[in-house]
């Protein structure tokens, strides 16, 4: 049943699939056909840490900062629901690509007419330019706060980081893969001393992953509370999900699909708890440090990188928020690179070298950011990230009904498609994702 060819033919989309998502890497990691739990596990090990990675951009860092400085630690239970309905979506994700053999963007593309696929393209890209906006001046100020660069010269000096990008291309998808894990584990060690020196009381952490009536109640909370909502899952991170984990080459049987998707769910859902940690340590850290000391009104990261020094008694507390944020930015950069390629190829069956895709990115992100740096200075930075997070949040739902669509429909996924309770699960979470964001949108701009 699951032979190249017949999935091709009988697939349930309208036309068939023209070429391999990201051809150039797909299935290109073998897996073992023999050996234990730990050796296969092992290969799979890797493309849940590139999805994680949009889980912790800096555009994630302010509606934590300004949680958890405004509201101690109430919103800890909003970061965990939000971090199960990533779970969820981006499982299902990995497995539309496991056993259709096409990334999201191929499967909207084989399915829609033209017209709704290049609407969709657009807001796809649209979505892709505001986080690598994210990422943009998430690196600027961290320079700046690190190395007193001025914004807009950070601006212009994170477009370097093509070089870095084309250099692990062309060393192998492993090599992008534990660049993007080192880095993780670098934010994610920066937290940890982080949280040691601020000292947070354990006991009101657990209380804030029980969830209160104020979150409703409170206007001004439920408003933080719908952007870190709102902006968790990030759309282009279910199109990259559902081509990375083609890389590897798993046995294309019913056995071998069963398995490549019981090893992708566990690895981002590992890599996802991390996401989780990093998100729920900024909250924590903002908590402890901002709120226990009466100052309330910590939104922006450059307020939080200035007040950790003279709050915690220690100046490596700055240092590292300041490498964490940068390492978290840097990090961004790469899937948005992938991202693209994977969006473009699949939407428009377009080829664009990797270097000149990246570049094209770039520049739709780095000419709004140097003209607002140049015009607004630092306020305006902070402001245009609460935008690029606006943007996300509003394309998110026109990829997560496709993919809720696609794998919960028989002639596409076959055996492998949602179980009722999953079908019932998976809509609630993307009419929940839609309602929020459509609120979110209304009271950002209204």
């Amino acid at each position: 049943m699951f032979k190249e060819k017949e999935i091709m033919d009988n697939s349930g989309f309208r036309q068939n699939r023209k070429s391999a998502s990201l051809q150039e890497v797909h299935q290109s990691i073998p897996v073992p056909k023999r050996g234990g739990f730990l050796r296969k596990f092992l290969a799979f090990l890797g493309p849940g840490y590139l999805v994680a990675v949009g889980y912790m951009d800096p555009g994630n860092w302010a509606t934590s900062l300004e949680g958890g400085s405004k509201y101690s630690y109430s919103l800890l239970f909003v970061i965990l629901i939000s971090n199960i309905m990533a779970i969820i979506l981006q499982s299902l994700s990995a497995k539309l690509g496991i056993v259709t053999g096409r990334d999201l963007a191929q499967a909207c593309r084989d399915h829609f007419s033209k017209p709704v696929s290049f609407v969709l393209w657009i807001l796809c890209e649209s979505a892709i330019a505001a986080c690598d906006l994210a990422e943009v001046i998430g690196s600027a100020i961290a320079l700046n706060l690190l190395f007193h660069i001025p914004l807009l010269y950070g601006v212009c000096i994170t477009a370097f980081d093509i070089l870095l990008v084309m250099l692990l291309q062309n060393k192998g998808f492993r090599y992008i893969e534990a660049f993007v894990m080192a880095l993780i584990a670098t934010i994610t060690g920066c937290f940890i001393v982080e949280l040691f020196l601020s000292q947070p009381a354990i006991s009101e952490v657990v209380k804030g992953f029980i969830p209160s009536s104020q979150i409703v109640s409170n206007p001004s909370m439920l408003y933080i509370s719908l952007g870190i909502l709102g902006a968790t899952v990030m759309p282009h991170n279910l199109y990259l999900h559902s081509s990375i984990v083609q890389t590897r080459k798993y046995e294309n049987s019913t056995n071998g699909i069963r398995e490549a998707i019981k090893f992708a769910t566990l690895d981002s859902t590992i890599a996802l708890m991390l996401a989780l940690f990093v998100n729920a340590g900024i909250l924590i850290l903002a908590a402890s440090a901002f709120y226990q000391t009466g100052h309330t009104g910590v939104a922006e990261i450059q307020d939080a990188y200035k007040l950790l020094t003279p709050l915690l008694g220690s100046g490596i507390a700055s240092i590292l928020f300041g490498v964490a944020l940068l390492a978290s930015g840097q990090n961004s950069t790469l899937t948005g690179t992938l991202a693209g390629q994977i969006v473009m190829e699949g939407f428009l069956n377009i080829k664009l070298k990797p270097w000149l895709r990246r570049l094209v990115t770039r520049l739709i992100a780095i000419i709004p950011a140097v003209i607002v740096t140049f015009l607004y200075g630092e306020k305006g930075t902070n402001e245009l990230l609460i935008l690029s997070q606006v943007i996300l949040s509003v394309q998110l739902s026109f990829a997560v009904i496709p993919l809720v669509m696609f794998t919960g429909d028989k002639k596409k996924m076959g055996e492998f498609v949602n179980r009722p309770w999953l079908k019932i699960l998976a809509w609630f979470i993307a009419i929940l994702i839609a309602v929020l964001n459509l609120y979110l949108l209304w009271t950002t701009l209204f």
